[in-house]
C-alpha cells in the first residue's frame, strides 16, 4: 500500500513507530531500553499504564519496568507472573492465559477495562511480556496488531541487545574488580610487551605507581637481580605465545627470582605469563600474574636450616652415646666403678637430650596438624617450678649466676605443670646459650587481680628488631655467629608460645642488641 493512500493518523503512527524503533535499538542500557519501549507502547495504544516482565534464568517472569503503576504492587504482581510462568511452561490454553492476565489487571486497578499483552520474542526464545492497560474497552484490528507486533519484534531485539550488553558489562566489571583488587599482582601486556594494565597489588609488590608504569615496557618495570627460568622476551623470540595449530594450547611461562623494586629494595616473586590469542592464533595480549613468594622462600630456607640443624642435633647425642658405649664395652679395658658411673651418666644425659628433641618434634608436628595442644590442668605454683628449674641449670654452667625474684606471696594458678616446666626450661636454656660471657640470669614474677606474670632476664647478646618479629616462628633461629655454635632446633620458643596460648596467655620479648633479653609470660589466674 502506498504511503499516500494511508490515512493521516496511520502515517503519523508508522513514522512514530519508526522513530521509536530507531531510538530504542540504539540504546544498550537495559533499564533505559525498557523505559522507552514501554513509554512508546502506552502512547501508541492510548493506554493508561503498562509494564514489562522479563524472563530470568529460572524461566520465571519478573517485573522490570512500570508506567503509572505503584511500585508497592510489584511483589504481588511477581506472584501472579510466577503462576503465569508455570501455566506457560505447561502449555495451558489461551483462556487460562487470559485468566491470569485479568488477575494481574485486578492487582493494578479494578477499574481498568482492557489489557493488551505482547510477547517479546527473539530468535524463537521468549524474552518477556509487555502489557498495556486501558481504562476503556475497544477493538484492536488486524492492522493495529500488525503494527504492534512489528514494534514488539523491534523491542525484543533491543531488549536482547541490552541484556547481552548488561551481561558483558557485568562480567567486565567482575574481571576489572578481580584484576584491580586481587591479592596478587596482575599486569596486562600488549604484544610488544608495553604495559596496559597494572593493579594495586602490583603497586605494593614493585613500588611502582600504576600511572607511572602503564605505557612503559615490561623490562623497565620488571628488572631482575636474580632470575630462575627463561625471560619473557627470549620465550617470545623462541615462538612462545603463538599456536602451531588452532587446537593447540600454549603452556604458561613461569619465572621466579629476586625482583628489583622501584625503591631499590629486592623482593622474591614468581611470575606466570599466559598468552591471550585470537581466533587465528595471533598474540593479542600477555596476562602476567605476579605473586610475592618472600614468605614462602623464607619458610623454605628455615625448613632447610631446620633439617640441617636437626640432623646435627640428632647426630651429636647419638655419636656421644655410641662413643661412650663403645668405650665401656672395650674387651681390653678394665674400668673402675666411678668411671663407669660417670660414662653411664653422660649416656643417660645424652639420651634424655635426644628424647627431649624427639618429643619437641612430635609436639610441633601434632600442633601443626591439630592447631592446638591438649592440656592436663592442676594447681601449679610457678615460683616453685622456677626454683627447681634454676637448681637444675646451676649444675650445667659455672659462668652464670641465677637470681630468683618472685612477688611474695605469688598466686597459685590452674595450669598444665609439665607444659609450663617445658616453657621455663626453654627460656632458661636460651638465656644460658645466648649469654656466653656469663652474667646474672634473673627469674621472677608478679601478679595482678587477673594475671600471673613470670619472666626470664639475661645479660646476653640480645635480639634485633627483625629477630624479635620472628623469634616465635617455627624453625626460626637467630642469624648470628653465636647461633652456629649453639645447639637448638628452632622449636623451643615456637612450642613455648603454643603452650602459653593454649593456657589463654601471651608471651613477649623485650630486647636490644648487646643489652640482653627479657621474656615475659602472662597467664590468666582463673
Amino acid at each position: 500500500m502506498n504511503k499516500l493512500m494511508l490515512p493521516d493518523f496511520q502515517i503519523r503512527q508508522r513514522d512514530f513507530l519508526l522513530e521509536i524503533s530507531r531510538a530504542i535499538t540504539a540504546q544498550l542500557d537495559l533499564s533505559e531500553v525498557l523505559k522507552r519501549v514501554l513509554h512508546a507502547s502506552v502512547i501508541m495504544l492510548a493506554g493508561r499504564s503498562g509494564l514489562i516482565a522479563l524472563r530470568a534464568e529460572d524461566d520465571i517472569f519478573y517485573v522490570r519496568a512500570l508506567i503509572n503503576i505503584p511500585t508497592e504492587t510489584v511483589p504481588k504482581l511477581n506472584e501472579h507472573f510466577f503462576e503465569l510462568s508455570q501455566a506457560l511452561s505447561q502449555k495451558n490454553t489461551i483462556e487460562n492465559f487470559n485468566q491470569h492476565l485479568r488477575s494481574i489487571t485486578q492487582v493494578i486497578d479494578a477499574n481498568l477495562q482492557q489489557a493488551i499483552a505482547m510477547p517479546l520474542i527473539f530468535a524463537g526464545v521468549p524474552l518477556g511480556i509487555m502489557i498495556v492497560f486501558r481504562s476503556y474497552q475497544t477493538h484492536v484490528d488486524g492492522n493495529d496488531m500488525q503494527i504492534l507486533q512489528s514494534f514488539a519484534d523491534q523491542a525484543a531485539i533491543a531488549v536482547h541487545n541490552a541484556q547481552m550488553y548488561e551481561r558483558i558489562e557485568t562480567e567486565r566489571k567482575k574481571l576489572a574488580a578481580i584484576l584491580q583488587y586481587g591479592a596478587d599482582g596482575m599486569m596486562i601486556l600488549e604484544p610488544d610487551l608495553t604495559i596496559g594494565r597494572f593493579n594495586r597489588a602490583l603497586e605494593r609488590i614493585t613500588a611502582w605507581k600504576a600511572d607511572e608504569a602503564i605505557g612503559l615496557l615490561h623490562d623497565e618495570v620488571i628488572q631482575w637481580k636474580k632470575r630462575d627460568g627463561v625471560d619473557i622476551q627470549t620465550a617470545l623470540a623462541n615462538g612462545w605465545g603463538s599456536k602451531i595449530s588452532p587446537t593447540e594450547d600454549e603452556n604458561p611461562l613461569y619465572v621466579e627470582g629476586e625482583l628489583l623494586r622501584h625503591d631499590g629494595l629486592t623482593i622474591s616473586v614468581g611470575i606466570t605469563y599466559a598468552p591471550l590469542l585470537n581466533a587465528e592464533g595471533k598474540l593479542t595480549n600477555v596476562i602476567a600474574h605476579i605473586r610475592d613468594i618472600t614468605n614462602f622462600k623464607r619458610a623454605q630456607e628455615m625448613q632447610n636450616t631446620f633439617i640441617s640443624v636437626i640432623s646435627h642435633e640428632l647426630k651429636t647425642p647419638v655419636a656421644i652415646i655410641k662413643g661412650y658405649a663403645a668405650t665401656l664395652s672395650r674387651p681390653d679395658a678394665r674400668w673402675d666403678k666411678k668411671t663407669i658411673q660417670e660414662n653411664l651418666g653422660v649416656i643417660e644425659e645424652e639420651a634424655d637430650r635426644l628424647n627431649a628433641l624427639i618429643q619437641n618434634l612430635l609436639t610441633a608436628s601434632k600442633l601443626q596438624a591439630q592447631g592446638e595442644l591438649s592440656l592436663t590442668k592442676t594447681e601449679v605454683l610457678i615460683d616453685e617450678l622456677a626454683e627447681l628449674a634454676v637448681e637444675r641449670f646451676k649444675s650445667q654452667t659455672d659462668k652464670h649466676k641465677f637470681k630468683l625474684k618472685f612477688q611474695s606471696p605469688y598466686p597459685m594458678i590452674y595450669a598444665d605443670e609439665t607444659r609450663l616446666r617445658q616453657v621455663i626450661d626453654n627460656l632458661l636454656s636460651n638465656a644460658v646459650k645466648y649469654s656466653p660471657d656469663g652474667g646474672i640470669i634473673e627469674v621472677g614474677g608478679y601478679a595482678t587481680a587477673t594475671t600471673a606474670t613470670f619472666y626470664v632476664r639475661d645479660m646476653g647478646v640480645g635480639l634485633s628488631e627483625e629477630d624479635q618479629r620472628h623469634i616465635f616462628d617455627r624453625f626460626y633461629r637467630v642469624d648470628s655467629k653465636l647461633s652456629s655454635k649453639t645447639q637448638g632446633s628452632g622449636l623451643g620458643l615456637y612450642l613455648s608460645k603454643a603452650i602459653v596460648q593454649a593456657h589463654g596467655g601471651t608471651i613477649e620479648v623485650k630486647s636490644a642488641p648487646n643489652r640482653g633479653s627479657t621474656f615475659f609470660v602472662h597467664l590468666p589466674r582463673v
